[in-house]
């Protein structure tokens, strides 16, 4: 999504006020949680919907 609308880690991380590391570990996928209030605020941001960000992976 950040590809999409053509916005860099730093910019969507200064918009909705966490750290750039926190983004990395988002787009990683390394995140073990993700507050509802954070994953509004990057909705909001990229102008999307929790879906398009997320994709459930049955790893064991």
């Amino acid at each position: 999504m950040l590809a999409k609308r053509k916005m860099k880690s730093k910019e969507l991380a200064k918009i909705i006020g966490i750290t750039t590391a926190n983004i990395s570990i988002l787009k990683s996928g390394k995140a073990k949680a993700i507050r509802f209030s954070t994953l509004e605020s990057i909705c909001k941001a990229l102008d999307c919907q929790p879906a398009d960000l997320m994709e459930y992976s049955d790893a064991e």
